[in-house]
């Protein structure tokens, strides 16, 4: 039975992640320090004979006894809110956190994979954007903390491959939604959902007029698991190339919630990109991979989520869906 180690395992992709390994016949060891992620996310999976959950800092030590054939990087802070509140906490999982994945990987002989982000395109000059560019990023910004640090992480996982032989490769991951999302956790479809369901205002930051091109969690946890899987260094998108504004996608939200909520337009925050869509063509000759969930699709199984979600509560209850 091949063993796989999972960080950040008990977050909102992390979960997922564990899940699938297990369904694949791996035994699964996830490391949490439920910063952002949270046992619950996990509860269903303990009863597994396969698995096992550790709360684990990566940024102290990383040891786990016996064989690992696999050692999926995946704790850090994800979003806006997050990394902007836990700045320093974003930057050391990215490099001291990495650092410990990557040795882990190094002592048990295991496949690595990091998981990065399309956030190291920044405000991205080319698009759609392929692999090969190099982003636009604001290193002294407040999203920098985050950008930067996935992208010291790819520099450190490349040495590590380069310098000790490591099996390292790198996922760059587009913006994702699904079930177990915290409905405050500051991203788009998370407020939206909540807002709409709340039968608050919407409210979509600028004109709307940015776009991002979103993927459901079950496509982006086949991508990662074909990479893993294939001993391709990357880095490789993993994504959505359908791209939408910001302002389609809240209407789109509000129709799925059946929510009569009005949009309201808010400022827009320092250095969010402006354009966003992956290049998917690697991921389609390398893994065989490409989306299948449609938008609307992923969209009603998120927004069911977000309905039965204890923290989501509806000004008027008593109004028929």
């Amino acid at each position: 039975m091949k063993r796989s180690v999972v960080t950040g395992g008990a977050g909102f992709l992390g979960s997922h992640l564990c899940e699938r390994l297990l369904d694949e016949g791996h035994a699964v060891i996830c490391l949490d320090n439920f910063v952002t992620g949270t046992p619950v996310n996990v509860a269903h999976l303990t009863g597994h004979e396969h698995f096992r959950l550790v709360r684990c800092n990566v940024t102290d030590y990383v040891h786990v006894t016996g064989p690992v054939d696999y050692v999926l990087h995946f704790a850090s802070p994800a979003s806006p809110i997050d990394y902007l509140n836990l700045p320093i906490h974003t930057l050391k999982v990215g490099s001291i956190g990495t650092l410990h994945a990557l040795g882990l990987a190094k002592e048990k002989h295991a496949r690595f994979v990091l998981a990065s982000t399309s956030e190291v395109y920044g405000d991205p000059q080319v698009h759609p954007q392929p692999e090969d560019y190099w982003g636009h990023v604001n290193p002294v910004g407040p999203r920098g903390v985050y950008d930067e640090a996935k992208r010291f992480g790819e520099a450190l996982t490349m040495a590590y491959r380069r310098s000790h032989g490591v099996d390292a490769g790198i996922v760059r991951i587009f913006n994702t939604h699904g079930p177990r999302m915290r409905p405050n956790d500051g991203r788009a479809i998370p407020a939206f959902a909540t807002q709409a369901l709340r039968g608050e205002p919407i409210t979509v930051a600028g004109d709307g007029s940015q776009t991002r091109s979103i993927i459901y969690v079950d496509d982006l946890v086949e991508g990662i698991v074909r990479m893993t899987f294939s001993g391709h260094p990357g880095p490789m998108n993993i994504g959505n190339p359908h791209e939408l504004s910001i302002l389609e996608l809240a209407e789109l939200v509000r129709e799925v919630a059946k929510s009569e909520s009005v949009i309201s337009f808010i400022p827009r925050p320092e250095d969010d990109p402006t354009v966003r869509q992956p290049d998917i063509s690697l991921a389609r000759e390398i893994l065989g991979w490409e989306p299948a969930v449609d938008l609307r699709s992923g969209l009603d199984s998120t927004v069911s989520w977000f309905r039965g979600h204890p923290d989501v509560i509806r000004r008027d209850a008593s109004r028929p869906d």
